[in-house]
């Protein structure tokens, strides 16, 4: 990441988005100080905001994939919801049902981890080599983003148990029933997580965002081989790049101007971030659930990648592709195909996920799924492989 040193390249950059008005703070271009007065519409909250958010200008990288919100109801209930971005139109994507009981490893070898699942789960696989979405019988949802900067450092070094950066998800489903549960667990890092490429050449390359029935919420990534963990109900939003310390501080340079003035209107991460934690704070907390769920698609829809856009200098930029919203009360699991607008659903109290159960597939985003509840349609078949080298 590029840092600028000194207070001219500063405003000479800064002057191309916005107008300095003094060395208090700044006025985005399109709005200007109210006449008579020479003073920014916000202040700089703190040196660690401003420079975040001035590295995010200057280098922001181009954008990957994917934003996640968790949504509180006016009845104190929780529904998260994410958008998945990705430069592949042909991704392969299945609603998959693993019932409790059923045996498990890493998926990278002798030396990866092993466990059996706790709790049954209903997630949404990608490629057939990764859980990418999902929740388990109690409620635990999880949702895994891109972010370039992991590192999950060397697992030839590590001398711990690997597991596949597509199982990395599923462990949690399958063994804790809350957030609290899984961070603590997380406490000694377990395991290496082994990254590989994706299909389409992509590095596999992501965090982990957590969250439960009561609102506790947690993000998860590997930065410099290193776990870091962002524990507690505040952390609502997650994107993509820069880390979390970075995204947290740039939403806090944001925050005072309000989404009434000026937002960023990028589709960079950084950006989406900035509006999904905008549209959040800004939408009413639903009583009635049909109303609630709404809420939460339109504010998916609110910071989604148009089908198709591209740029030969950005080639990482991605589009949105689909997008799930699990009302994590209910346990109530939607999807809502950008190909195949017709969005279906999930109960998970009308599968079957006890021991001994066999393991069930639907795919996804294709004329048959015409809409409606789709526990019906499931068909039996055999576990996917998660990625490897």
């Amino acid at each position: 990441m590029t840092w600028v040193k000194d207070v001219a390249n500063w405003r000479t950059i800064m002057s191309e988005k916005f107008h300095i008005v003094n060395d208090e703070g700044l006025c985005p271009v399109g709005c200007s100080p109210m006449p008579g007065k020479e003073k920014p519409i916000v202040r700089h909250t703190n040196r660690l905001a401003a420079l975040c958010f001035l590295a995010a200008v200057v280098a922001a990288p181009a954008a990957d994939a994917c934003t996640r919100v968790l949504y509180e109801t006016g009845t104190g209930t929780y529904i998260v919801g994410r958008n998945m971005d990705w430069n592949d139109l042909t991704m392969e994507t299945d609603f998959w049902t693993f019932p409790a009981g059923m045996k498990r490893d890493g998926g990278v070898g002798p030396d990866s981890i092993a466990w059996t699942s706790k709790y049954g789960s209903v997630i949404i696989s990608i490629y057939e080599i990764a859980t990418s979405d999902g929740v388990n019988e109690k409620g635990l949802a999880g949702n895994l983003l891109y972010l370039t900067e992991s590192d999950y450092g060397d697992p030839a070094t590590s001398g711990k148990p690997g597991i596949s950066v597509g199982a990395w998800l599923q462990y949690f489903l399958d063994n804790y029933a809350t957030v609290a549960e899984a961070v603590e667990a997380m406490q000694v890092d377990p395991f290496t997580v082994v990254s590989a490429n994706a299909p389409n050449g992509r590095p596999a390359s992501v965090h982990v965002a957590l969250s439960d029935p009561t609102g506790d919420s947690a993000i998860l990534e590997y930065l410099g081989g290193k776990l870091k963990i962002h524990h507690g109900a505040q952390y609502q939003v997650m994107t993509n790049s820069p880390p979390y310390d970075e995204q947290i501080a740039i939403d806090a340079y944001w925050d005072p101007i309000g989404g009434k003035n000026f937002l960023p209107g990028t589709i960079s991460a950084a950006d989406r971030f900035v509006r999904a934690s905008y549209n959040l704070k800004a939408s009413p907390k639903y009583k009635d659930r049909r109303d609630a769920i709404a809420s939460v698609f339109s504010q998916m829809r609110s910071v989604g990648v148009p089908l198709g856009m591209s740029d030969p200098e950005k080639p990482n930029i991605s589009s949105t592709l689909w997008r799930s919203v699990i009302d994590q009360d209910t346990k109530r699991y939607y999807f809502d195909s950008v190909i195949n607008p017709s969005v279906i659903w999930v109960d998970l109290d009308k599968v079957d996920l006890s021991p001994g159960a066999k393991p069930m597939t639907l795919k996804v985003g294709v004329p048959s799924n015409v809409g409606g509840e789709v526990s019906a349609q499931f068909a039996p078949a055999e576990p996917f492989k998660f990625l490897a080298p």
